[in-house]
């Protein structure tokens, strides 16, 4: 039988695992038991109604939280000339074109979002495989691919959040750290909730949202009761 840690016994005290939780006190539980020695993620997972094998079903989106993430983002942005200059002059970590592309075909990725410009997407385009599976590959759909550089880059350093539903039908993200206050998690969750039902796919059928949970980086999991969420 597998021994469960004193820390994470704990920490799962107070919470009953069946019950749905409203929003704020799901927020209160996770920050109070958020004790470890790092600035935990809150991490927010929804379990939709979905089979993302049917193309028709596939979920996927960006939001831009209210409050930011809390983390720092290191962007990449593929481009040349003044589009490159203006990647740099908004903020950009990483600027290039062929160079860039040969850099990450031979493994190197110090990036964790990356923009590109249409007309680089042909040499982009080969990095399929090496940033496909990591859920980086620049995309029209959520505003990495574009010739508004500025804003791309902006909206990555400041809070913008990319989500896509797993096999399983989940989709989850971090909405914040363990050090926001309660209101700014709150409106990052909604925020990030009322995105994810607005990108309901025309193949959806029946319930669209299943459950809805929230929790820390080493922290318990606590259900919420979605309805509270007002997305």
């Amino acid at each position: 039988m597998t021994k469960i840690a004193k820390r994470i016994q704990k920490n799962r005290e107070g919470i009953d695992a069946n019950k749905l939780y409203s929003l704020s006190e799901a927020v209160q539980l996770v920050k109070e038991r958020a004790t470890a020695k790092f600035d935990e993620t809150i991490e927010v997972a929804m379990n939709l109604g979905v089979d993302p094998r049917h193309a028709d079903q596939m979920v996927r989106g960006v939001v831009n939280l209210p409050n930011g993430t809390g983390r720092t983002v290191r962007v990449a942005v593929f481009a040349r000339g003044a589009k490159a200059d203006e990647a740099k002059e908004a903020g950009a970590d990483i600027v290039g074109a062929e160079d860039l592309v040969e850099t990450v075909q031979g493994g190197t990725i110090d990036f964790d979002r990356c923009i590109a410009t249409p007309d680089m997407m042909p040499l982009v385009g080969r990095l399929g495989k090496v940033l496909g599976p990591r859920g980086m590959m620049p995309n029209p759909k959520v505003g990495t691919v574009t010739m508004d550089v500025k804003a791309a880059v902006e909206a990555s350093k400041g809070g913008a959040v990319e989500f896509r539903v797993e096999k399983a039908g989940i989709v989850h993200a971090g909405v914040g750290k363990a050090s926001f206050d309660v209101n700014a998690l709150e409106e990052n969750i909604r925020a990030f909730a009322d995105a994810v039902v607005k990108a309901k796919p025309a193949g959806a059928k029946g319930n669209y949202v299943k459950r809805v949970a929230l929790s820390s980086t080493m922290g318990p999991g606590v259900k919420i009761d979605f309805s509270s969420v007002g997305a």
